[in-house]
């Protein structure tokens, strides 16, 4: 067992001030030490060290303001290159009164890079291996719709110094990628619900601001792609997330908890509440009413953050999201997202 603290010998004109300056405390902290450490009879209590032969003092004191200075190294102060892993299998799982939960699964691929010529950082994203419930998705419509999505990726979007994706780093590269690969799609799925469906996403592709928000708004994007300064905050601030997938951004009220998990991780959780003025219907319809709401929403969004310690990798993300309305859960999604 590491033996963090040692025995002092007291000399003359020795007090706990005196002592406890040359070690970087307080003389009040000393004497809190010592009373920890020795036997009953041998507790002090005063200034003055008359008839005291030894204190105990530790080996490694740390100040307040030492600790508060780890505590910050620990977490991650600047958005890098090397925050992301290569890959994250993802597990998500929606519940909802009024349907069936459904558990997906798939991977994500990740390969982050600085532009030579803009200075931007560019993020590469692919997903593949999708399942619903355990399985490969067989019935026609779900297999359209993850072929369509595969077949514009791997998707490359720009992400600024705090670790947020701002936009395409070439979105008519999206649209022309899907139109030759639209063809031999074509092959595959035919008929006129096929042909619609490929219509309304080719559609939906073209429109840059819509198809940015469908990534922006899910809790896969927000979860994984965190604010790099979240790690480096001490009390509540107020953040906006969409608690839906194309919804609207709720603002909520976060506080913020940290610790170290083991010698290798540190873990970071955020807990929001619903602070904005709008109604659960608004949310979840994702139109927001001129009226002022007479019931306003009830929820909540909590993430987790394990990053590592020394080269601040992020290892999991976790999120969950609740609604309620009237005090009635409505709509609960939670995902969790862990590398490798």
């Amino acid at each position: 067992m590491e033996i963090d603290f040692l025995q002092y010998q007291v000399r003359n004109g020795d007090t706990l001030s005196s002592i406890a300056s040359r070690l970087g405390m307080t003389g009040e902290e000393l004497k809190l030490f010592h009373n920890s450490h020795c036997q009953r009879m041998d507790k002090v209590w005063f200034e003055n060290l008359n008839d005291v032969k030894n204190i105990f003092v530790p080996t490694n004191f740390k100040t307040e303001k030492q600790k508060e200075q780890e505590r910050k190294n620990s977490f991650p102060s600047k958005f890098s290159e090397s925050f992301f892993a290569k890959s994250y299998s993802v597990n998500e799982t929606f519940e909802s009164p009024f349907e069936p939960s459904v558990t997906i699964d798939y991977i994500i691929e990740l390969d982050l890079h600085k532009d030579r010529n803009t200075g931007q950082h560019i993020l590469s994203y692919s997903q593949n291996d999708f399942k619903s419930n355990g399985n490969t998705p067989d019935d026609k419509v779900s297999s359209l719709s993850i072929a369509c999505m595969k077949s514009t990726m791997p998707l490359e979007f720009i992400m600024n110094d705090k670790g947020q994706i701002t936009g395409f780093a070439d979105h008519k590269k999206i649209t022309d990628t899907f139109t030759r690969q639209r063809k031999e799609l074509e092959e595959f799925y035919v008929g006129e619900v096929a042909q619609n469906y490929m219509d309304t996403f080719e559609k939906g592709i073209q429109d840059e601001l819509f198809l940015l928000q469908q990534f922006q708004s899910t809790l896969l994007f927000q979860a994984l792609f965190p604010k790099i300064d979240w790690f480096q905050r001490k009390t509540k601030w107020a953040e906006s997330f969409y608690l839906l997938q194309n919804s609207f951004p709720v603002q909520c009220e976060i506080n913020i908890e940290q610790e170290n998990k083991d010698d290798h991780s540190v873990l970071t959780i955020l807990k929001g509440k619903i602070t904005e003025l709008c109604t659960s219907q608004e949310i979840m319809r994702g139109i927001k009413l001129q009226e002022p709401a007479s019931e306003p929403a009830q929820g909540n969004i909590i993430l987790e953050y394990t990053t590592h310690t020394k080269n601040k990798n992020l290892l999991q993300a976790k999120a969950s999201v609740l609604l309620s309305h009237e005090e009635v859960l409505i709509h609960q999604h939670h995902i969790n997202i862990t590398q490798g």
